[in-house]
């Protein structure tokens, strides 16, 4: 499980021209499955990205979490995370699962954060041409990877 996570002023997700999902200050994650991907990556990986400390302190250091700095998340899919560029131009996504087993993955892992939350996150449509609108604040952009947790 891959998850490209940004700090945001402001994040927002449309489908067709129809608001999905709007937050303020917090972080707009884009998360990618594997077929090797389980409930571990899913537990490990959302304990990790709720207790990041990457948000300003009162001091302006980064030192505060999702969860202390009460921030709102959105978690969209996106299966190009799992894009391999070894060969040729087009990208190759034989790594991204498939639907029917990505699917309850990425629902699981909403749940799964929202319980490390304590509320509610904004999601996209799984599976759906997005249109996802964001103001990186700092610029901060972190990729973790659950294969690479050592």
């Amino acid at each position: 499980m891959k998850a490209v996570i940004q700090r945001v002023s402001r994040a927002s997700v449309e489908v067709d021209d129809v608001l999905i999902s709007k937050i303020e200050a917090g972080l707009l994650i884009f998360l990618g499955i594997e077929n090797e991907d389980s409930t571990v990556d899913i537990e490990w990986l959302s304990r990790k990205i709720a207790n990041l400390r990457i948000f300003n302190d009162e001091n302006g250091v980064m030192n505060t979490s999702l969860i202390e700095s009460k921030g709102d998340a959105i978690i969209v899919s996106q299966f190009t995370l799992h894009a391999s560029t070894k060969k040729g131009n087009r990208p190759s996504y034989l790594k991204a699962a498939k639907p029917e087993i990505s699917t309850p993955l990425y629902e699981k892992f909403i749940e799964r954060l929202q319980n490390d939350l304590g509320k509610p996150v904004g999601t996209g449509v799984f599976g759906a041409d997005m249109k996802v609108d964001l103001l990186n604040d700092g610029p901060v952009t972190i990729i973790i990877d659950t294969k690479h947790k050592d």
